[in-house]
């Protein structure tokens, strides 16, 4: 039911912010139009009435929906309509799935959608910024139980500015990317991609963006105190304290023993008999515990590994807290492949391989920001075997494309322009073995794998993750390098990566409901020392720095500038001179509006070939130069004399020889090679030629190939 029309303003960095309340969506549990700027956006929240029989877990979804006609255009797909989500959207969604998925109640069972409609989008406001800010508003004034509110703000960085909420042309010149959401008094998500930024920058930029967030959070609790409803009441899905403690004294000790070790298949082995006991034992006083037997037994194990790491100082495969892992890095492990790197920290196992292309083969993007293409590609692939799962390949789901983009994210900044290494560039992460940390582990493998395929990168990336276990009384540890148990059970799971100079990447998930600046700064400097180890001690041991040459195996790039009002030349009426110049030598062109050329051929002779028959075409003769050529065609006043692919000038009859020639057969003939000098251009634009003003070789026929005839100036003329 519609409720009274409310509406809300807010300056956020000095765009204008209205939130409206009663005007659309009105059967949603909440809903708010949110405007930044004329970034409009429509964010509901709607629950189930009931819990489904047999979930045992929270069925949060948060869809961010970006229409096309936000940005005023039309699909480019057959069916003329949006499909699947873009990458750009789920991983949009999943910047807001995280810091509110931690805020509901731990034992809330009812179906919760967000909905997450971009109406239009303003260049200067990002929509993801006001569809958070929807999300948390939509959930706030709702029934839905839900601990917020939270708000989100992006943060840019240029020279030693900090810049909230950058507009369009500040996000291009920006060395950060950063986005951070908090609540009142914590922060709850951060999610970044740099270049190169120190930690105490970045720590900078994260405290600047929560105090904005503070005040955005006051905000919403005015909007709450208005028309926020009361929360409604729902079944409490907690296990049974006296049956948990119970279960718990009963296989304490088993259960510790058959966690304590780093091997994982063996922990999975040894958990099991432990369920079939607890079964065996309970069922009669708990008929209900073998369909509660999987959320039972991650409560008990977690609770072990807690205190573990919080009291103890124990980590389950033995380390110290600040400990890594084992580590191994190797490169050219894959044949054939332009270059492949493989990293392996434990029992995580994740193989890269890099693929070298035409910058014809570009990624190209349909979506609601201004990007049109991108050159640096990298997917990452989790496969069941991984795990040791026995299931089916399927497409990529979120967490695929979202540990794909970040690690994408990472490496980035530390890639060549393509002036510099004019080639399309893709890296596949393949999964290979899983025990915690892939997606930080592929950011590893694919600075190897980058380095062996020979791009030139500026520096070595590696990344590495930070756990965290809190305790109600404020008491906290982190630890280096978190195993999957850890992930599991652990609170935070604190990803970044960068060089040795600083951050390239973060991305931090959370289970509670926010960190300390404390612990944020603790996690920068476990990181920093972690990835430094790293680099220096596996990934410039495995490779020193990238190759001097790509693979044999790779494409063969030439890059060269031409003048813009040539372009048309070189590609011909209806592109037949482009044609015929692949046809002719095998190689694939492109040409940039800017007269960037870019050449690449299987191998480095035809790439050469193609590159001179467009200098060739693109050729413009200087007066007084002398030129070498082949005799095309003859006319009784004179020899048509091509010199250069497309540029033919003719030889007077009267400048063929230093004494009166009778017949033009007399002195050359179709087909001889000969040296001319270039007079200049007529008023017609004729091309006229002197033979008889330039030195001749002595046997020119035979010094120059019948493919190749034509040549630079050999000469300055006396």
């Amino acid at each position: 039911m519609f409720e009274k029309f409310r509406s809300f303003e807010y300056n956020l960095a000095g765009k204008p912010l209205v939130i409206e309340t009663g005007k659309m969506a009105g059967l949603a549990n909440g809903s708010c139009l949110v405007k930044l700027g004329d970034t409009t956006v429509l964010a509901t929240a709607t629950a189930s009435a009931k819990p489904r029989e047999g979930i045992d877990f929270l069925p949060l979804s948060v869809d961010f929906e970006a229409r096309l006609y936000a940005a005023g255009k039309i699909p480019g797909s057959y069916n003329k309509r949006e499909g699947r989500p873009t990458d750009k959207s789920i991983l949009s969604s999943r910047v807001i799935d995280r810091p509110i998925r931690p805020l509901f109640p731990k034992d809330l069972r009812n179906d919760v959608a967000i909905n997450l409609l971009i109406l239009s989008v303003d260049p200067d406001c990002e929509p993801e910024v006001a569809a958070m800010l929807g999300a948390s508003i939509a959930l706030s004034i709702s029934d839905i139980p839900w601990n917020g509110p939270i708000a989100g703000v992006h943060v840019g960085l240029i020279g030693d500015e900090i810049i909230i909420n950058p507009d369009f042309k500040q996000r291009k010149e920006s060395t950060l990317e950063l986005t951070v959401a908090g609540s009142h008094k914590k922060v709850v998500m951060i999610e970044a991609g740099a270049k190169e930024v120190p930690d105490d920058t970045m720590f900078n930029a994260i405290m600047t963006a929560h105090e904005e967030i503070k005040k955005l959070c006051a905000f919403i609790d005015t909007i709450v105190k208005e028309v926020g409803k009361p929360k409604f009441e729902y079944p409490s899905c907690e296990l049974d304290h006296d049956m948990f403690d119970k279960v718990f004294a009963f296989c304490e000790k088993d259960l510790m023993f058959a966690l304590d070790t780093d091997d994982k298949n063996v922990r999975d082995e040894r958990v099991e008999p432990i369920k079939d006991a607890i079964t065996k034992k309970f069922s009669e006083e708990y008929p209900e515990i073998a369909d509660i037997m999987e959320e039972l037994m991650y409560k008990l194990q977690k609770k072990i590994v807690r205190r573990w790491l919080l009291v103890d100082k124990k980590r389950v495969d033995g380390r110290r807290m600040d400990q890594i892992r084992p580590l191994d890095a190797q490169v050219h492990v894959i044949p054939r492949v332009h270059g492949s790197g493989m990293f392996t920290r434990g029992q995580t196992q994740v193989l890269t391989v890099c693929t070298l292309g035409a910058l014809s083969e570009v990624q190209l993007l349909d979506d609601i920001d201004s990007e049109t293409e991108k050159r640096y590609i990298h997917h990452y692939n989790m496969p069941g075997f991984s795990t040791g799962e026995a299931k089916p390949s399927r497409t990529p789901g979120r967490r695929e494309i979202g540990h794909g983009a970040l690690a994408e994210r990472s490496l980035v900044p530390v890639l060549p322009s393509k002036e510099e290494f004019p080639y399309t560039i893709r890296c596949v992460s393949e999964v290979i073995s899983s025990n915690g940390s892939t997606s930080q582990a592929s950011v590893c493998g694919s600075t190897l794998a980058l380095m062996d395929a020979g791009v030139p990168i500026t520096a070595p990336v590696a990344g590495i993750s930070c756990g965290l276990i809190t305790e109600e009384d404020g008491s906290w540890s982190t630890m280096i390098d978190i195993q999957g148990l850890e992930d599991f059970y652990g609170d935070m799971d604190f990803k970044v990566a960068g060089t040795h100079k600083g951050i390239t990447s973060i991305q931090m998930d959370l289970k509670i409901d926010g960190l300390t600046p404390e612990i944020i700064k603790e996690a920068f400097a476990v990181t920093h020392k972690g990835r430094d180890y790293i680099i220096d001690e596996y990934i410039l041991k495995a490779i020193p720095g990238p190759r001097d040459e790509v693979s044999e195996f790779a494409p063969k790039m030439i890059s060269m500038k031409i003048n813009p009002d040539k372009i048309r030349e070189v590609i011909g009426t209806g592109g037949k001179v482009i044609q015929k110049i692949v046809a002719d030598t095998g190689a694939k062109i492109d040409i940039e509006d800017d007269g960037s050329v870019f050449i690449s051929a299987v191998n480095r002779d035809s790439a050469l070939e193609a590159q001179k028959i467009i200098e060739g075409i693109v050729f413009e003769p200087e007066v007084g130069e002398i030129y070498t050529g082949k005799v095309t065609r003859i006319i009784p006043i004179g020899a048509f004399v091509e010199f250069a692919p497309g540029k033919e000038g003719m030889v007077h009859i009267s400048k063929l020889e230093n004494f009166r020639v009778e017949k033009v057969e007399d002195v050359v003939k179709e087909g001889d090679v000969i040296n001319v000098k270039f007079l200049g251009t007529d008023e017609k634009g004729r091309m006229n030629l002197s033979k008889k003003d330039a030195p001749q070789p002595d046997a020119p026929a035979s010094a120059v190939s019948e493919d190749k005839h034509y040549s630079r100036p050999l000469r300055k003329p006396e």
